[in-house]
């Protein structure tokens, strides 16, 4: 499907712009890994605007639930006055886990786009799907695989930074520190 972009600059194809909303996401993947955490990020879009953005804030905030999703989704029913987001897309970095895919339930969010697929904890069809199941009041459409190289790339450094020790693990929150 082709709409136009404004300012007469061509034809644009649904997957262009869920990149360019992807990009925005990357932007605070890049932050949680400049904070020494898992580099994954969201942004809420309502109407071609973001009114949530989140990344993982689980190390510096010392919250199990500081995710970027969550994060995103909270901003955005600050800025749009509501718990239910019924008009918002959620572009995220990585597949959510059973929390996350939770919140978007909770939010009645009608779409989620993400990036690469978590084969640990995915809770968007990787390990389960809880968003499509059918077994609760609500059901999350999704869209896989945009951007996904830049995701894994960002994901791979951290992992392999942790691994090579220029991401120290005495950086993380650890019991009775």
């Amino acid at each position: 499907m082709l709409t136009q972009r404004t300012r007469g600059e061509g034809p644009v194809t649904e997957i262009e712009r869920h990149q360019v909303w992807m990009r925005e996401a990357l932007v605070e993947a890049r932050l949680a890994l400049a904070a020494g955490d898992v580099p994954v990020g969201a942004v809420a879009v309502h109407d071609g605007v973001i009114v949530g953005r989140g990344h993982n804030c689980k190390e510096a905030l010392r919250d199990p639930t500081a995710h970027a999703e969550v994060l995103a989704l909270q901003e955005a029913a600050r800025t749009l006055g509501g718990w239910r987001l019924p008009d918002v897309t959620l572009y995220c970095t990585l597949e959510p886990c059973p929390m996350c895919a939770g919140a978007m339930i909770q939010a009645r969010l009608p779409r989620l786009v993400y990036a690469v697929d978590d084969p640990k904890s995915g809770a968007a069809g990787s390990v389960l799907d809880l968003l499509q199941c059918g077994r609760f009041n609500h059901c999350v459409d999704v869209i896989s695989g945009i951007l996904a190289r830049e995701s894994q790339e960002l994901l791979q450094a951290f992992f392999e930074g942790l691994r090579n020790g220029s991401i120290p693990w005495e950086s993380f929150d650890r019991p009775g520190r």
